[in-house]
């Protein structure tokens, strides 16, 4: 009928000849299931992958960051720091990033079109908006957090508690919904093309200039505002623990002059100990800047070139941005969480319970754990105990 005959872009006669034959049912129908069908047969091997890895990120994303969310509310003693709220906040933005805005890009790839009414992209379009700055916030005042906790140790508990964490969680969610509620009000969200996502996205030329203002103050107030905050803590303490190494160092070195008949094996590894203690801070340091630089720089750099209308981008790299901004909610669960040592032995508490196994077996392994790896605290006070 006439809604196959205007094929992917005949969506004029697809229209008229759907009205003719089955009427509004119809008209629903159509958008959602003919043309859709028809452009996903023309899906070429890029957009393939494309969707495979948004898929992936999904997956991994919703699994990892559940995760976490299960450590949080199954052992007390993460529920008890201060951190734990940061990190909470920003694993429900991963978690409904997962569930709202990925669907509708891997939808936008295979569809090559808007998934969906305007007001569900609208709503998406605010709630990736939200989200994002939300979790770059959360990022920098975990950095504040640990900053606290490792330059100033002996006023920490006076410096940061609940009441202060909560203070600052009310500060992210009222700098974070401000941006989308401006561009909402200004009819500044809908389907990207260039990303397949529901984003912010001006339609109208007569507002460009207010656009690339907005767009340019939104950026410096969320992923620059963040990055600062990040670099500027992350180095103050890695400062520190380099001034802590340096005195366990001494100390080391004045160990071994005195213990004259210590076995020379022993003494290699107290010094391959003392090689990895120099470097296991700036490793640390350089994957939580690192992986902040990685994920959202190439999507925010892309947004900002995207403005000016003399250099064409890719549709490919313009999805491939967006995944790795999508990507971050993949890495924070395991940059933040799953890899200390608290989270750690919480989830394989979980797995344990999950398995049915022995209370007495569930204690051995927790012991071997604890005597194999060094007790780390919840701040970054593990990079100077290690």
């Amino acid at each position: 009928h006439g809604g196959h005959a205007g094929g992917p872009a005949g969506w004029g006669g697809g229209r008229a000849g759907a009205t003719s034959h089955h009427g509004p049912p119809e008209r629903a129908r159509r958008s959602f299931g003919d043309v859709p069908a028809v452009t996903a047969r023309t899906m070429s091997i890029w957009e393939l992958l494309l969707a495979f890895v948004v898929v992936l990120l999904m997956l991994v994303a919703l699994l990892a960051n559940v995760l976490v969310l299960m450590c949080f509310l199954y052992s007390a003693d993460i529920r008890k720091q201060v951190p734990g709220l940061f990190i909470l906040n920003l694993t429900f933005c991963n978690l409904l990033m997962a569930v709202s805005s990925m669907p509708l890009t891997l939808a936008g790839i295979i569809y090559k079109s808007q998934p969906g009414g305007d007001q569900v992209c609208h709503v998406v379009g605010f709630l990736e908006t939200f989200l994002t700055t939300n979790s770059m916030l959360s990022m920098a005042a975990l950095s504040i957090d640990r900053w606290i906790a490792v330059v100033f140790p002996l006023s920490y508990h006076s410096k940061m508690r609940y009441r202060d964490a909560a203070l600052i969680l009310s500060y992210t969610w009222l700098h974070s919904a401000s941006f989308p509620i401006v561009a909402a009000s200004l009819s500044w969200l809908g389907f990207h093309h260039l990303y397949a996502s529901c984003t912010l996205y001006n339609k109208r030329p007569e507002d460009r200039t207010q656009f690339v203002i907005f767009t340019g103050v939104f950026h410096a107030l969320s992923f620059l505002l963040s990055l600062v905050v990040l670099c500027f803590t992350y180095l103050k303490v890695l400062k520190v623990a380099r001034f802590h190494c340096k005195r366990i160092d001494v100390i080391t070195m004045q160990t071994l002059v005195l213990l004259v008949d210590i076995h020379p094996s022993v003494r290699e590894r107290c010094l391959e100990e003392q090689r990895r203690r120099r470097q296991r801070a700036t490793k640390k340091i350089s994957t939580f800047i690192g992986t902040f630089i990685l994920c959202f720089a190439p999507y925010v750099i892309t947004r900002l070139v995207e403005l000016s209308s003399v250099v064409h981008i890719n549709s490919h790299w313009g999805i491939i941005s967006k995944c790795l901004a999508y990507s971050k909610a993949v890495s924070d669960p395991f940059v933040y969480s799953l890899l200390r040592h608290q989270y750690k032995k919480t989830w394989k508490d979980i797995l344990n319970k999950l398995l049915k196994r022995s209370s007495i077996n569930s204690s051995a392994l927790a012991g071997e754990s604890r005597s194999r790896t060094l007790p780390q605290p919840s701040d970054f006070n593990d990079i100077l105990l290690n």
